[in-house]
């Protein structure tokens, strides 16, 4: 698998499983973590849509960024270890990256010398990226999460982005190629993804039972 920041995701979990067992015992689920994630996601990417020019705000988010994957790494461990997995809890926890990543990223389409063509861009092929992940289970693979420029290191990305924003009033005109690069690794982790997938499907026999055996809610973590 190429080096992606998702393979930090064990360390991670570590240092966060006190407070897991912590919101646990309190009765939070991993559905309501996950949609506190899509409204923070939803509403700072609002936000900052609504002010492009007070590049201050993006400030705001490289802080999400980490807030929001440390969410993301909370609702995995909740379904995983407290038994809260469920046929909702999949869709909702797959539905939610893809809308808070598209979240996250618009603003930048107001920022020069960014703009629609190439942000859209990225918000395509992250798309369809996450969707090339998620499809694994149906032919009886895991849930895929090949990079480069899988879910976390996108939100690094745009979080050293964001902060170049907010500390230097705006990007360089050189930054513009940015996207095309991110764009075209992003391209290169669903080709790897499905590669992978396919791979992984046929080692599974039958593939059927691989379906039906599918884990009901991703631990995915933000990336």
């Amino acid at each position: 698998m190429p080096l992606t920041l998702y393979q930090l995701k064990p360390a991670f979990q570590s240092l966060l499983r006190p407070l897991v067992a912590r919101l646990a015992r309190r009765g939070v689920t991993a559905n309501v973590v996950t949609t506190v994630a899509l409204l923070g996601s939803a509403t700072l990417g609002t936000l900052l849509a609504l002010y492009p020019g007070r590049t201050a705000l993006f400030l705001l988010l490289p802080v999400w960024m980490l807030v929001r994957m440390g969410l993301n790494a909370i609702d995995g461990m909740l379904a995983r270890e407290f038994g809260q997995q469920s046929a909702l809890g999949a869709y909702l926890n797959e539905l939610a990256d893809v809308v808070s990543d598209a979240a996250l990223m618009l603003p930048f389409v107001f920022v020069p010398p960014l703009g629609w063509a190439s942000v859209g861009a990225v918000i395509f092929l992250a798309t369809v990226s996450e969707m090339a992940g998620a499809l694994g289970p149906m032919v009886g693979a895991p849930r895929r999460y090949d990079g480069p420029m899988g879910k976390s290191d996108r939100a690094f990305a745009f979080g050293a982005l964001a902060l170049a924003v907010g500390l230097l009033d705006g990007l360089p005109g050189w930054a513009f190629w940015l996207m095309p690069a991110i764009g075209f690794a992003i391209f290169i982790n669903t080709i790897n993804r499905v590669r992978n997938g396919v791979r992984a499907a046929r080692r599974v026999t039958p593939c059927t039972d691989a379906i039906h055996s599918a884990p009901t809610h991703s631990d995915a973590a933000q990336s």
